[in-house]
């Protein structure tokens, strides 16, 4: 939903109030999470938004016939089914409307529902929706509101306490124990933080709904588990065969998991042109192939051949062929990414093992050294020295281990969030300033300059592109003065809505990696359209003038790949 921030404040949309989309989708924060029944790094998410056309009573009432109705949608038992909504807060008020709503819904289809039957109180930690989480959490400016989650129940013989974290804890529809899958969460969007701390009422109320792809195969199949489905049966398959071992032994699901998820992950993001490296996405990409390789070296007891990868790689294509690749096209392109890092980490690997039978005596904060250097999980450095009659306090090495989490969970926060990192006003100086960059490096370095994405912070902008000469010191220079000189000519900063076609016409500039609806906003700078220095198709938000950014310094220039570079700005 970052793109539509501005649309939840009120600006309108070219496509109109109502949207729909079915996207790809990465999450890094799950990256430790993978190896249960119910969680992924990489997922389809399902959303639908209504800006300010239609509200709680219609999007409750049909996301309920999508899930029960048997021709048009799910066709799941409603009696499975549980509610979750906002209890409210201090200044923020309970969510009646949905809990009426519910009640009204289940009743019409003969069962009674109430709080504590059916439906559940859940405070903001629970049931509330910001891109930054609780309201006390929220910046001033920010849209956020309370949701309402549909859970679906496998039944009590599914309750996994007595194995698991939550054993004697009780349990009840967002308690994650594993009986309740939540499968749908509609955020009503119809609050903004205030400086003063309180909340008011956005001119619209709008929806944002989301629900996760792999989850509604699941539980459509009353399956308790996502990996079971058709889309990972191909790669679980593939699996087995190269490890020689089951996916129904309960022993191997979570290592088995984790090699299916992260090659699924991997090949999605290889496909959008990440490149395996120690920094941003490409260190996450590196961190993901190098996992599975350590999952089924566990599995193995040695590292299978480099065909295993690339098979199970395949399967993935044979998956989303024709819906998000081209498999023959995209083969070639992904596979020998994966054999190369996969080699690499073969290498690390045994220098690993070579180095650690050197060491005479383990301890906790050695082991998580080898962990961190070499990959090494501690279970292999365990075994290794089980062998020689030692055994590792792990207290140390938990410690080490969950300092580096939180470095790691912080690094790659927002690596994939394309776009701003809010709607700050210095945010939107850097987000305008990287449409005078894309123009200034078209005008300096020639036609065949084009975007490879960008990341923007409250600090710095920075901007990938793609050229066949590497640009000189000089060239920056001049691209530099160009944006300074605009930003001196204070020119305004403009959208219009229009027709693609058109917009292709006029010379505005896109995203090549973007599907652009047969709508587009096109934002430009200068006085009209006809005239503008620049021209980008893009949904804002920016400054209304280029003075407002004041001047902008490269500070750096670098190559990140294959006629690939990467500029950063103040």
């Amino acid at each position: 939903m970052q793109q539509f921030v501005p649309n939840l404040l009120g600006e309108p949309h070219p496509q109109g109030k109502l949207l729909f989309n079915i996207q790809p989708c990465f999450r890094t924060q799950d990256i430790e999470e993978v190896g249960d029944n119910r969680h992924d790094t990489f997922f389809e998410m399902i959303g639908n938004w209504s800006l300010g056309e239609y509200f709680k009573i219609d999007q409750l009432s049909r996301l309920f016939n999508f899930l029960i109705d048997n021709q048009t949608g799910l066709g799941l038992d409603p009696k499975k089914l549980y509610v979750t909504v906002f209890k409210g807060e201090p200044g923020l008020p309970k969510d009646t409307e949905s809990i009426d709503i519910w009640k009204r819904l289940f009743k019409d289809i003969g069962i009674q529902a109430g709080i504590g039957k059916k439906i559940f109180e859940y405070g903001s930690d629970k049931n509330w929706w910001s891109r930054a989480g609780a309201p006390a959490h929220m910046p001033a400016g920010e849209p956020g509101g309370p949701d309402s989650e549909v859970f679906y129940d496998f039944g009590a013989e599914y309750t996994f306490h007595e194995n698991s974290r939550f054993k004697n804890q009780p349990c009840h529809p967002n308690c994650d124990c594993g009986r309740y899958m939540e499968i749908a969460n509609s955020v009503f969007m119809e609050y903004k933080k205030e400086a003063d701390g309180s909340f008011s009422v956005l001119p619209s109320k709008n929806v944002d709904f989301g629900g996760g792809m792999e989850r509604f195969v699941a539980v459509a199949n009353n399956t308790t588990d996502i990996f079971n489905t058709d889309l990972y049966h191909e790669t679980i398959k593939n699996v087995e065969i190269y490890t020689g071992l089951s996916y129904s032994e309960e022993k191997n699901k979570v290592a088995m998991r984790i090699i299916a998820d992260h090659l699924k992950a991997a090949t999605f993001i290889i496909a959008s042109g990440v490149q395996p490296s120690n920094k941003e996405q490409g260190y996450v990409l590196r961190r993901l192939l190098r996992r599975a390789a350590l999952k089924i070296f566990q599995l193995k007891g040695k590292l299978v051949p480099d065909s295993a990868f690339e098979t199970i790689a395949d399967s993935v294509l044979t998956i989303y062929d024709g819906i998000y690749f081209d498999k023959k096209k995209m083969r070639a392109e992904i596979v020998p990414v994966i054999k190369s890092e996969i080699e690499k980490f073969s290498n690390t690997l045994d220098r690993g093992l070579r180095e650690i039978k050197k060491i005479e005596r383990i301890d906790g904060k050695i082991a998580f050294d080898f962990y961190q250097s070499y990959g090494f999980p501690v279970e292999l450095t365990e075994e290794i020295f089980l062998e020689k009659g030692q055994v590792i306090d792990k207290k140390l090495f938990l410690e080490e281990f969950e300092k580096h989490k939180d470095l790691s969970r912080s690094a790659s926060a927002g690596k994939f969030k394309g776009g701003l990192a809010d709607h700050s006003e210095q945010v939107l100086k850097y987000h305008t300033a990287t449409h005078l960059l894309h123009q200034a490096l078209y005008d300096v370095l020639g036609k065949d300059i084009r975007q490879e994405g960008s990341n923007i912070t409250g600090e710095r902008l920075r901007f990938d592109f793609s050229s066949t000469t590497k640009p000189s010191d000089e060239q920056i220079k001049t691209v530099e003065k160009i944006i300074n000189e605009k930003i001196r000519e204070a020119l305004p900063m403009q959208f219009e809505i229009m027709p693609k076609e058109k917009a292709y016409e006029i010379g505005a500039k896109s995203f090549f990696r973007e599907k652009y609806p047969d709508q587009v906003k096109v934002y430009f700078v200068g006085k009209d359209i006809n005239s503008a220095y620049s021209k980008e198709f893009c949904g804002g938000p920016h400054v209304k003038n280029t003075s407002e950014i004041n001047s902008l310094t490269v500070y750096k220039v670098e190559k990140i790949g294959s006629n690939l570079y990467r500029i950063y700005a103040k």
